[in-house]
């Protein structure tokens, strides 16, 4: 039998005005821009504000012409139609006695202006016309004596050419012949001729063969001729270090080995790098942090950003309501509250993205005033509390955010880590824990490395107990090998 019952229950529900917030908290400085140019193009009420004009005051009223009303209720109707959103089954119905001129005129609520303090001449950098790998293969390809199915094959094996400048690993000999109905080795031809392009070893399939087409185009003599027999003939045994191993096999002594890995070091392993576009790896930095007259001034790399406001024109409108139809007026009401919204929602993250860099530079201060060798154990509960916010907000605004300081750009996330306690009662960052090993292992015998035992123990004997398996850890999120492969000749 079915029954009905009632029962209280309390739930946590974020409102439109929250959930828009939180997403344009989680925005960097790129992707807001982006975010504000959408809206634009979305809301018709809204608009960009000229930074030097002062609002005025619009006395203006629309003529009582019954025809040119007309024309007003046509041209809301074309709108109405042109911006459709899911956000407007957001809103609630239209009151009819909306109190339209309290809604256009909270001007120092929603109107965004930004501050003043800044010369945008500065940031007027001139694009620096640059050319991609591909390009520069490209043109080199045209060069070559090549029909159009050897150049359609070219154009295909470099445009599969991975950052790094080797092959694709899904881009085999046999798939491209299969594709170009070629034979493998006409297409193995092909790709050959483009290894020795510039930069020499680009396209290769691995590091093996990238290093022995470099050598290969050397003058080969003396120590080159080892080096290329190395990488020839006992490459496994040379990248891990068992050079004695590698004599025995190509029977020759330690110190001919140890000046054909001279030759080796300076050949490019990655022979992509530094050709592709670099304006494709720009980091802008959110945030700014100088210091002047001795004192960190924080503030917001939003030089970029424009002013918003609710359009004059549409304001106008507004204030005339009464005499457009009630479906224009819903629609109306709409476009101005998510306009609101909207302006009310960049403010407010502006407000916690600064709030939360000052509490950042507080408890880091030390580190913006003398160096990074300075920086403290630090998470971001730390943070939350001192600005009396959650610590998801707190997240929202680290995730993905730069700071451009004295000392460099930093990602706000390198901020925080954990810490431990030295013998000396000191909190110590882990990161300065990962300098200090960096150093240790910077400064040992390259033909006897400290193994991780060691390290644990040098490091305890500077006050830092850690353990042998922590050694290894931070060893590897340094990139640094273990002792064996470290060894040098």
């Amino acid at each position: 039998m079915v029954k009905l019952s009632q029962y209280l229950s309390l739930e946590q529900r974020l409102t439109p005005q929250q959930i828009l917030l939180s997403t344009l908290l989680q925005l960097p400085m790129l992707s807001l821009e982006q975010k504000i140019k959408t809206e634009l193009e979305l809301n018709p009420v809204l608009e960009e504000s000229a930074e030097l004009e002062e609002p005025q005051e619009d006395e203006e009223t629309i003529d009582e012409d019954p025809d040119e009303i007309e024309e007003i209720n046509e041209e809301f109707e074309q709108l109405k139609e042109n911006n459709k959103t899911e956000e407007e089954e957001k809103y609630e119905e239209l009151d009819p006695e909306t109190n339209w001129e309290e809604l256009v005129n909270d001007e120092d609520n929603y109107e965004f202006r930004l501050p003043r303090d800044r010369n945008e001449e500065e940031f007027d950098r001139p694009e620096v016309a640059e050319t991609t790998m591909a390009e520069h293969l490209i043109e080199q390809l045209h060069h070559q004596n090549f029909n159009e199915s050897d150049f359609r094959i070219g154009e295909y094996i470099i445009y599969n050419l991975r950052d790094d400048g080797y092959l694709d690993s899904e881009v085999t000999v046999e798939n491209i012949a299969a594709i170009f109905e070629r034979k493998p080795e006409e297409v193995e031809k092909i790709l050959k001729k483009i290894q020795k392009f510039d930069p020499v070893g680009i396209a290769a399939r691995k590091l093996q063969e990238c290093l022995r087409i470099q050598l290969e185009n050397l003058d080969i003599n003396g120590h080159k001729k080892i080096a290329l027999r190395i990488v020839k003939e006992a490459f496994h045994d040379f990248v891990n270090k068992r050079y004695e191993k590698v004599a025995s096999i190509l029977e020759v002594s330690l110190d001919e080995i140890k000046q054909a890995q001279e030759v080796i070091n300076k050949l490019n392993p990655k022979p992509g790098e530094g050709y592709w576009d670099t304006r494709q790896n720009y980091i802008i930095p959110d945030f700014i942090v100088e210091k002047v007259d001795e004192e960190l001034v924080v503030s917001l790399n939003e030089w970029n950003m424009p002013g918003l406001q609710i359009s004059p024109h549409y304001k106008k409108l507004i204030r005339q309501s009464r005499k457009l139809e009630k479906d224009v007026r819903q629609f109306l009401r709409k476009k101005v509250e998510s306009a609101r919204w909207f302006i009310n929602a960049i403010q407010q993250r502006r407000i916690t993205m600064l709030k939360t860099m000052h509490a950042i530079v507080e408890l880091q201060h030390d580190f913006f005033d003398k160096g990074p060798e300075y920086i403290k154990p630090m998470i971001m509960k730390d943070v939350a509390d001192k600005i009396e916010m959650d610590i998801s907000t707190v997240s929202r605004v680290v995730n993905g955010k730069y700071v451009q300081t004295d000392y460099g750009v930093f990602e706000l996330k390198f901020f925080f880590n954990e810490g431990m306690e030295t013998a000396d009662g000191e909190n110590m960052s882990t990161l300065r824990i990962k300098e200090q090993l960096k150093e240790i292992i910077s400064n040992e015998d390259p033909q006897n490395p400290y193994s991780d035992d060691k390290l644990a123990d040098i490091l305890k004997k500077k006050g830092i107990p850690i353990a042998r398996r922590t050694v290894a850890k931070y060893r590897e999120q340094l990139d640094l090998p273990i002792a064996r492969l470290r060894r040098k000749i």
